[in-house]
């Protein structure tokens, strides 16, 4: 996955399994009952998935233009410049603590779309998504603290074994350290959002971490493309990654959440590397072997098992 959404992207997967206070609270207020009787809510989680995967492959069509370093300076300074638009944060009112949270947090998403740019730019788009994942699986699996989770774990081991061929050599071992990368930096991402969703209202506080993550990675992308990044076809796609990574599926999953359950929600996330994998071969021509097919589907299952287990841990103590 690459990116935020949620108080989007920490609902991805296991971060509605790890920490979703603004999911849950959400799911809670809402109509769980009549949310199983309609497909909507679903469709909205799956055209959100759709538009970040795809926002990605875009993003790797557009990296021969201005590298993978011009591509998260432009999609982080443009998805920003759209969030501060929209939300309009105030800046006033907050103590160091919330600063420095919303700091860590915007470190940890342009450390996050860094490598993983890095990442697609090396090795297919799903398999980096798969390795992406986990992070938060990981992440997920300790904060449970339950025996099934060895059996999630080993699942997931079995899927980057048969993703690797027994090593990474199969891959571009740089482009899958740099997923892997991606991956720790999503699991703080998850962390840090959270810690963020309970100091600033609304998406205030991902506006705010996207501008300091856009400060970190303009300078870089400055650096690596320079006027590059302001042709105006550059430009055009440079906003709608951003759009279709950051603002829309923020949006439609906004609104799943009104009316889906985030237990709910957390595995339907579960199958970005999926799409991922779809959208790199409808636009990259990135087709997966069966190994590798098989290979997704193995930590598919581990994160939605790690994610009901974590929901049960909950209501067990409910």
């Amino acid at each position: 996955m690459e990116e935020p959404r949620t108080t989007t992207a920490a609902a991805t997967t296991a971060a509605a399994a790890v920490s979703l206070p603004e999911a849950a609270g959400i799911a809670e207020g809402g109509r769980p009952a009549a949310s199983k009787r309609t497909l909507g809510p679903v469709a909205l989680v799956v055209a959100g998935g759709l538009s970040v995967q795809f926002g990605a492959a875009i993003a790797v069509l557009l990296m021969p233009r201005t590298g993978a370093v011009g591509v998260v300076s432009l999609r982080l300074g443009l998805a920003a410049i759209v969030l501060l638009a929209v939300c309009r944060p105030t800046l006033r009112g907050y103590s160091r603590a919330d600063w420095g949270t919303v700091v860590a947090f915007g470190v940890a998403l342009a450390a996050m779309n860094g490598l993983f740019y890095q990442a697609v730019d090396r090795i297919p788009l799903g398999v980096a998504v798969t390795l992406e994942v986990l992070g938060p699986l990981t992440l997920s699996v300790i904060v449970s603290r339950r025996l099934i989770n060895v059996l999630w774990a080993v699942l997931a081991l079995g899927g980057v074994l048969l993703l690797s061929g027994g090593g990474f050599d199969r891959l571009d071992p740089v482009g899958a350290a740099f997923a892997l990368g991606a991956g720790a930096m999503w699991a703080a991402y998850i962390v840090f959002s959270a810690g963020t969703g309970r100091r600033f209202p609304q998406a205030d506080g991902l506006a705010l971490a996207m501008a300091v993550g856009a400060l970190l990675a303009l300078p870089l992308g400055i650096l690596e493309s320079g006027s590059k990044l302001l042709v105006p076809s550059t430009l055009g796609l440079a906003l709608a990654v951003a759009l279709m990574s950051s603002v829309l599926p923020y949006t439609l999953e906004l609104l799943a959440l009104r009316r889906l359950p985030a237990p709910t929600f957390a595995v339907l996330m579960s199958l970005e590397p999926a799409i991922a994998a779809a959208a790199g071969f409808l636009l990259l021509n990135q087709a997966l072997s069966a190994t590798d097919a098989l290979a997704i589907a193995l930590v598919i299952v581990a994160s939605m098992g790690a994610v009901r287990t974590q929901v049960g841990r909950r209501a067990e103590k409910e």
